[in-house]
């Protein structure tokens, strides 16, 4: 069984020094969505879609990377705390492996152990209260750090 860091990566990829990146965080019921700048380095929340079907969740996508022009998309990965695979991994792998069909980009995949517990405590930090509230921005933050691990270790490898 594959592990987390074998993921719907493109075959030696390479990125431009500059473009927007748009990130992923893939749940059944919610995607989360996350603009970053490969220049700057930097991401943030954008959106999180709500919709159930895959025609109406690819449409919305289509708007964003319409609107976006990203150079490449992440797609977040999860897995368990030891590496080993997730009960949703083949789901998200099957999700990028759709947005690179769908959109012809780049899809590149993080793991994402921890990304939605890390999220939660940063709306926390910020004083985003109450589950309600949270639940409503926390697909979006998780992407995020999705994206902004993806920068990060993008420019670690291309100092």
């Amino acid at each position: 069984m594959p592990d987390a860091a074998s993921a719907a990566q493109p075959a030696k990829a390479v990125l431009p020094a500059r473009g927007t990146l748009l990130g992923f965080d893939f749940g059944l019921a919610r995607i989360g969505v996350a603009s970053g700048e490969l220049e700057t380095g930097h991401a943030a929340p954008l959106t999180t879609l709500h919709d159930e079907s895959n025609d109406a969740r690819f449409a919305a996508i289509g708007k964003l990377i319409a609107e976006w022009r990203p150079v490449a998309l992440v797609v977040g990965l999860p897995a368990h705390l030891d590496g080993r695979e997730h009960e949703l991994s083949a789901r998200c792998r099957r999700f990028a492996n759709q947005l690179h069909g769908r959109f012809a980009l780049p899809v590149f995949a993080v793991d994402e152990r921890l990304s939605s517990f890390a999220a939660e405590a940063e709306l926390a930090d910020a004083g985003v209260r109450g589950w309600r509230e949270r639940k409503t921005v926390l697909d979006a933050a998780a992407a995020r750090l999705i994206l902004q691990t993806f920068l990060d270790s993008n420019r670690h490898a291309n100092p």
